[in-house]
């Protein structure tokens, strides 16, 4: 079959335009994560905390203070008047702070948009791209990447429909402008035909599932950062240095929760990936297994989310060490995928570089 070179060349011109959506998105993200308290406020908060322990008066912790903070924001996107205490600012200090709140989630919700904008396009120059070969869109490093990266970011929206993790915005429009900027580079390869190992029906199971394993993978991990990080400010239980920039994120607890279940999901796609990775080998080699680097890292990154799920149910093992085995599990992904796909030798070298 011929490649309709109109269609590939509509597909990169459609990821140039993704990864220009995504940058804007994740510049939004950033100003709604990170626009937080300075650090002259954050002194005068704490001198204040510190002359009002002095005088007697009842000093409210940083919890306390960051629930305030939510409330000023809720009312002021709904138009309440607020019940927490700012403090000893007067009504103009607490419109202030309330249309500076306003604000951030304003721009959060104009990052959203966008988000689902780049997606909208992303998904668009992976159709395109199948259309230009009349094949499924997974048939070398790059295409898998492209496709996963759009998955994850679906991922991403539907959850959010069910949860407001927009706090995950900044890494996951930032990670999929990588992947993109990777699969128009380093990653990318002219479109063209499969090799004739590849023209199977099996290509149509074995690889979707492998596919969503690594958009629900690379969520859940990106979420397990944020349980380790928003642990830590609990721990210290104060506003000052990194802890302003976790007040939109619930308690490290639900992030543990959510984390947990989209990993689960992910780890059970895995395992029907390597049972259908072995069923193919057998079909086309005429073994199911011959411990090939790319089956061997495959099994290993089985073996870490095992080991992950099962230190979750194990008594002895701290929420943040679950966390890392999280993430050790995601980085062995990574390492199959972008280290074993190139420097290992065997038959799984589809990568098209």
């Amino acid at each position: 079959m011929d490649v309709n070179v109109t269609l590939a060349t509509w597909s990169n011109l459609l990821v140039y335009s993704a990864m220009a959506v995504y940058a804007i998105a994740f510049l939004l993200y950033s100003s709604d994560l990170f626009a937080g308290r300075t650090l002259a406020s954050s002194g005068k908060q704490a001198a204040s905390g510190r002359a009002s322990a002095k005088a007697g008066t009842p000093v409210r912790t940083s919890r306390n203070s960051a629930v305030a903070v939510l409330d000023r924001e809720n009312d002021a996107e709904t138009g309440g008047t607020g019940t927490g205490d700012t403090g000893s600012g007067g009504p103009d200090e607490e419109a202030t702070t309330a249309s500076k709140a306003a604000g951030r989630r304003t721009t959060a919700r104009m990052a959203t948009a966008l988000t689902v904008l780049a997606a909208g396009l992303h998904v668009a120059a992976v159709l395109t791209r199948a259309l230009s070969v009349t094949r499924v869109p997974w048939g070398n490093m790059m295409e898998y990447a492209l496709t996963a990266s759009a998955l994850a970011v679906l991922v991403y929206i539907v959850v959010l429909y069910f949860a407001d993790i927009r706090y995950l915005g900044t890494f996951v429009a930032g990670g999929a402008l990588v992947t993109l900027g990777l699969c128009i580079t380093v990653f990318y390869t002219p479109a063209a035909q499969l090799v004739p190992a590849l023209q199977s029906y099996w290509i149509w199971i074995h690889v979707p599932i492998a596919i969503l394993s690594t958009a629900l993978l690379s969520v859940s991990a990106i979420l397990a950062v944020f349980q380790i990080l928003k642990a830590r400010t609990e721990q210290k239980d104060t506003v000052t240095g990194l802890g302003w920039m976790f007040s939109r994120v619930p308690t490290s607890e639900a992030v543990e929760q959510l984390s947990y279940r989209i990993a689960a999901v992910g780890f059970v796609t895995w395992t029907f990936t390597l049972i259908a990775g072995a069923i193919w080998a057998e079909v086309a080699w005429g073994r199911p297994w011959g411990w090939d680097a790319k089956e061997i890292w495959t099994f290993v990154v089985w073996v870490v989310y095992a080991a992950y799920l099962h230190a979750r149910a194990t008594r002895g093992w701290s929420a943040t060490q679950v966390a890392v085995l999280n993430i050790v599990g995601f980085s062995s992904l990574i390492f199959n995928f972008a280290i074993v796909n190139v420097y290992f030798d065997g038959l799984h070298s589809y990568s098209g570089l």
